[in-house]
C-alpha cells in the first residue's frame, strides 16, 4: 500500500521525500487508525530526524489528494484512515467502542443516484454503522 500512495504523490507532482516515504511505510504497516500523535510516536521510532510538524503537514496533504480522511471516534482526537479505493467503511460499537472495518461496498449505484440528484461528483466515502456487538450484547443479556 505504501507502494501505492507513493506512486499517487509522484505522480501528481509531489517529492517522496524520506521523511513521506517513513510516514507512509508507517501507516500502510500499522493497520490501525492512529492519531497524529501517534503516528508521531512511531514514526520517531524509526527515525528521531522525523518531527511532529513534517508528520502533520504529510497527513494534511494526504487528506488533500483524498488518499485519507480524519474521523472522530468520541476520543476527541481525530483518527486518520486510509482511503482504499476511494472508500472505507466501520462497523462500531456504542457500548465498548470497537471498530470493525470492512471492504464491502455496494454503494456504487446509490452514491451515482445522489451524485446526480445533487449535481456532485463523488471522489469516495467513508462509511460507518453504529450498533451494539455481539459481545456487547451477551453482557447486556447475561445482567
Amino acid at each position: 500500500m505504501s507502494d501505492d500512495l507513493a506512486r499517487i504523490l509522484t505522480a501528481r507532482g509531489y517529492r517522496l521525500t524520506a521523511a513521506r516515504r517513513v510516514i507512509l511505510d508507517t501507516l500502510s504497516e500499522s493497520g490501525e487508525h492512529l492519531t497524529a500523535d501517534e503516528l508521531t510516536e512511531q514514526v520517531r521510532q524509526r527515525s528521531t530526524a522525523i518531527g511532529r510538524m513534517t508528520v502533520y503537514r504529510t497527513l494534511d496533504l494526504l487528506c488533500d489528494l483524498g488518499l485519507m480522511r480524519p474521523v472522530y471516534q468520541g476520543t476527541g482526537a481525530a483518527h486518520y484512515v486510509l482511503m482504499r479505493d476511494g472508500h472505507h467503511h466501520h462497523l462500531i460499537c456504542t457500548g465498548c467502542g470497537r471498530v470493525v472495518e470492512f471492504d464491502e461496498c455496494a454503494l456504487d449505484e446509490a452514491h451515482e443516484k445522489i451524485a446526480r440528484r445533487f449535481g456532485f461528483e463523488v471522489e469516495g466515502h467513508l462509511l460507518e454503522f453504529y450498533g451494539v456487538c455481539e459481545v456487547c450484547r451477551s453482557k447486556a443479556a447475561a445482567n
